[in-house]
């Protein structure tokens, strides 16, 4: 996964002349999918606009795909020092870079392209607001609908009376102030001439003068002028108390009109108010029915992203990789149910080697490991489990029994798995020889994806290497195992003899690990024993007479990150299918041919 720059983009990537940033471009890995993962594409970075083609070779073809980068969110990996990723609103880019350096440089290389393109800066966003809050205000203008002021009609009413009556009373106002500005007029001028009669006072005895006299002399010898009673309609011909009838009607049409304004927006505010909370649940639902979209979209178009794949920080939970794993398996079988009904079997040729073959021991580098491994399973492997509590059978059905043993080491599941089974008409040295032979591995394994004899040891031993079909988000697995076919005699003349196929891991140069898979370890045994009926009279043994007692145990290192019980879920629903697709298989090869023993 390497990362270089071509000679068109440096550190320093702006012309000096025009400002502007000239072309990036160099390898960065890109994740394609979950079945292809990181492939490497030469990415160019050019006109605000980052594009990647499959090759710097295969430029002159066109671009794969290209991104504009004014409203790209760069997000470098929480983890992953060398990633990055890029998102344009639902289009996400997964990168990768050779080492952080790289990828520091390219991001600020897209940042820098990013700012230059004017979404950035600030007059940019000062426009953008002035352009928003026109559009607001147009849209907040045109919500007021024609038919909510046919319903405001009476409000305008009665708000066309309180402009009347606001008149008339300023009226009145002005009409009451006159009046009582002259009645203010009228008690100075009394004040003042009253001080005037005080001064003027010359008798000692009361003296009254009325109709021609200004002067009415009291008792004490004071003698007070006379003035004339005013007028019932006031000053300037007021009538002060028509006037105050008056204001006090204008005053009470006011009120009343208020009151009953009051009363029309009460109704108004509940109408308004009934509205709103509905508008404001119709926003509620359309909210939560976006959020709902946008994250099945963002699971739909991200699901299948490197975030998501099998590791120590992977985003999907126990569940949903639970639930994954199991439809991935589910559609793997109906494509398997839907090839074998349509293909019809090709019969490939198959040649039995004689049991003698298979009873050496072999001179190979690993015939001493072969030898402990065949000892070890006819030890251990036939022992009953009958009386063994940590075996759990988990699964029943007619003649076969799945047994498990759960045991984890540093958090990976190590479950021991043994199954037994009884299979009607083939014989050990058949099922042994079909489970062993590569000739006919891909006639009945469905799980593989491709294999290969890595290398030929003797005519009872090879190493083979095998991929494994991938079932997202579970990495793909592949494995690396020495696979041999033995024979061993009875040493009890009523016993069967008993055949084994053993296959364990072993390292070879020729199939190192690579990036791409996990590698899977295994100790794989099958153990066959045939058992014969005798035939009625004088009758040949016929299949119908043979039955062949099966052991198929297993010890699997899966390596990764898979969850426990995702692991568990999948030994126990994938060894029964297995061990009965594979059954059959020999059942339908072997009908009709000699009995091979």
């Amino acid at each position: 996964m390497s990362e270089k720059s071509s000679s068109s983009g440096s550190d320093e990537d702006v012309d000096p002349e025009s400002g502007q940033h000239v072309e990036l471009g160099g390898v960065l890995s890109k994740w394609t999918n979950y079945i292809h993962g990181w492939q490497d594409r030469w990415v160019v970075l050019k006109n605000n606009t980052l594009s990647y083609y499959k090759s710097e070779d295969e430029r002159e073809y066109g671009c794969r795909g290209s991104l504009c980068l004014s409203k790209a969110v760069i997000t470098p990996h929480e983890f992953d020092e060398c990633r990055f990723d890029i998102s344009v609103n639902d289009s996400v880019w997964y990168l990768r870079a050779e080492d952080p350096e790289h990828r520091l440089q390219w991001i600020e290389s897209i940042e820098l392209h990013k700012a230059e393109s004017g979404y950035g800066s600030e007059t940019s966003l000062r426009r953008h607001g002035s352009m928003l809050s026109l559009t607001s205000a147009a849209s907040a203008l045109s919500a007021t609908s024609t038919s909510s002021f046919k319903k405001g009609h009476r409000l305008r009413e009665k708000l066309a009376e309180m402009e009347t009556f606001r008149d008339i009373l300023c009226r009145q106002v002005d009409t009451l102030q006159k009046y009582f500005d002259s009645c203010a007029d009228v008690v100075s001028k009394d004040e003042f001439q009253r001080d005037r009669v005080e001064e003027d006072d010359e008798d000692d005895f009361p003296t009254t003068t009325r109709p021609d006299g200004e002067y009415n002399h009291n008792n004490n010898g004071s003698k007070e002028k006379l003035f004339p009673p005013a007028s019932p309609k006031g000053t300037n011909g007021i009538d002060f108390k028509g006037e105050a009838i008056t204001f006090k009607a204008t005053t009470a049409g006011i009120l009343s009109t208020l009151s009953h304004c009051i009363d029309l927006m009460v109704k108004r505010e509940d109408s308004w108010q009934k509205r709103m909370d509905k508008e404001l649940e119709k926003r509620r639902r359309v909210e939560d029915a976006y959020k709902c979209a946008m994250h099945e979209l963002k699971k739909k178009s991200h699901y299948g992203g490197p975030d998501y794949e099998e590791g120590p920080n992977s985003l999907i939970n126990e569940d949903e990789f639970f639930d994954a794993v199991e439809a991935a398996l589910d559609r793997q079988d109906k494509i398997e149910e839907q090839c074998q009904s349509e293909k019809v079997r090709i019969s490939r040729p198959s040649s039995v080697t004689p049991g003698d073959v298979y009873s050496t021991i072999g001179t190979h580098r690993y015939a001493n490991k072969v030898e402990e491994m065949v000892q070890n399973h006819m030890t251990y492997s036939l022992q009953d489990m009958g009386g063994d509590a940590n075996w759990q059978l988990v699964i029943e059905e007619g003649e076969m029994k799945v047994y498990r043993r759960e045991v984890e080491e540093n958090g990976i599941v190590l479950d021991p798995l043994k199954a037994t089974h009884s299979v009607k008409g083939v014989t050990g040295h058949e099922v042994c020889h079909y489970f062993w032979d590569t000739d006919v591995r891909m006639d009945w394994e469905t799980t593989i994806e491709n294999f290969n004899v890595v290398e030929t040891l003797s005519d009872n031993a090879t190493i083979v290497y095998q991929t494994h079909k991938r079932v997202w988000p579970a990495s793909q697995r592949d494995v690396l195992y020495l696979s041999a076919i033995r024979k061993i005699m009875a040493t009890n003349e009523n016993d069967p003899d008993t055949w084994l196929v053993c296959n364990f891991s072993v390292d070879h140069n020729n199939a190192a690990p690579t990036n791409r898979c996990v590698r899977a370890k295994i100790n794989v045994a099958m153990i066959c024993q045939t058992l014969v009926s005798p035939p009625e009279g004088d009758k040949e043994i016929s299949r119908d007479n043979i039955l062949c007692k099966i052991t198929y145990v297993a010890n699997v290192n899966p390596g990764g990150w898979a969850p426990a019980s995702v692991l568990r879920a999948v030994a126990k629903r994938e060894y029964p299918k297995f061990l009965k697709r594979f059954t059959s298989y020999v059942q339908e090869k072997t009908a009709g041919k000699p009995i091979l023993f």
